[in-house]
């Protein structure tokens, strides 16, 4: 019987992620191909049966369900109409993992005010923050848990 670590290291949760992505968008009958890994911002390129439309996407994954994932400064410039973020909450081995599907516009805008309000607001003792490379999407509503339908395709 195989073991499964109950964490496993980032980097195959992250290429879990982008297969569980990449499953599910076949799974709703599109074509789905995972890129190379020196692709820069692209984990995976979809497009309809009819190859009329596709799509990019970079995946961000969380190896718990939540409503919060690391991005990196580069999100706030990023971005296009066809290029979009599937934040992955993987869960335990048992669940189906949640999805998470925003325009990259979209998450763009909101790491920029939240991390610019972040800036501004005092820190423990009240000195200033400083500033660095990490930056946070929230989805605390599940505004955008399942929206496969945001592609377009």
């Amino acid at each position: 019987m195989i073991q499964v670590a109950s964490k496993i290291p980032t980097i195959l949760a992250g290429v879990a992620g982008e297969y569980f992505v990449a499953a599910e968008l076949s799974r709703r009958g599109l074509i789905a191909s995972i890129s190379l890994r020196n692709t820069r911002g692209i984990d995976v390129l979809v497009t309809n049966q009819a190859a009329s439309r596709s799509v990019t996407i970079q995946c961000k994954t969380s190896q718990k369900k939540g409503k919060s994932w690391i991005v990196s400064r580069n999100s706030e410039t990023f971005f296009s109409s066809d290029h979009y973020y599937v934040f992955v909450g993987l869960g335990g081995v048992s669940e189906r993992p949640d999805y998470h599907v925003v325009p990259s516009k979209g998450v763009a805008d909101q790491v920029r005010q939240s991390h610019k309000l972040w800036l501004e607001t005092p820190g423990k003792n009240g000195q200033q923050h400083v500033d660095g490379p990490i930056r946070t999407f929230l989805d605390h509503e599940d505004r955008f848990l399942g929206r496969w339908d945001l592609f377009g395709l």
